[in-house]
């Protein structure tokens, strides 16, 4: 049985793969990416939930982290707005998971250079992803 964060970030997996781009989850950068770029979603940290008692629930917001990877070129910067505009409009089109969860938004992109040993660097950024939701069970 998937625990209440695993079926979540599951969800947000199988969103993101909408893209038409490669989304990978929990994986290391390839060493070729893809033209078109390539989305890496890692877990992130459900963080200290807040409580409430009668009935118990603990509320979570859950930060998980989407980075987003295009080839060094001279259309990088599109390739790359591109990609993170899609992924802004995948998310706001479905912004409860189908009901899993309360609430999701994502945050400015953070960009970075990642560099590659005898290669120019890839153009990346990272996207905090807060995820809002709410269960009887921070084990289940």
């Amino acid at each position: 049985m998937l625990t209440i964060h695993e079926t979540i970030l599951s969800a947000l997996h199988a969103l993101l793969q909408t893209q038409p781009v490669p989304v990978l989850r929990g994986a290391v950068v390839p060493e070729r990416v893809p033209g078109a770029g390539l989305l890496l979603l890692r877990d992130g940290e459900p963080g200290e939930p807040a409580v409430t008692l009668s009935p118990l629930q603990y509320h979570y917001q859950h930060r998980a982290e989407l980075e987003a990877v295009v080839q060094t070129g001279s259309g990088r910067d599109a390739a790359f707005a591109t990609l993170a505009s899609g992924v802004g409009a995948v998310l706001s089109a479905d912004r409860t998971l189908g009901g899993l969860c309360d609430w999701l938004d994502a945050e400015a992109p953070r960009p970075v250079d990642l560099p590659v040993e005898g290669a120019a660097s890839l153009k990346a950024a990272v996207i905090p992803i807060v995820l809002h939701y709410s269960t009887a069970d921070p084990l289940g």
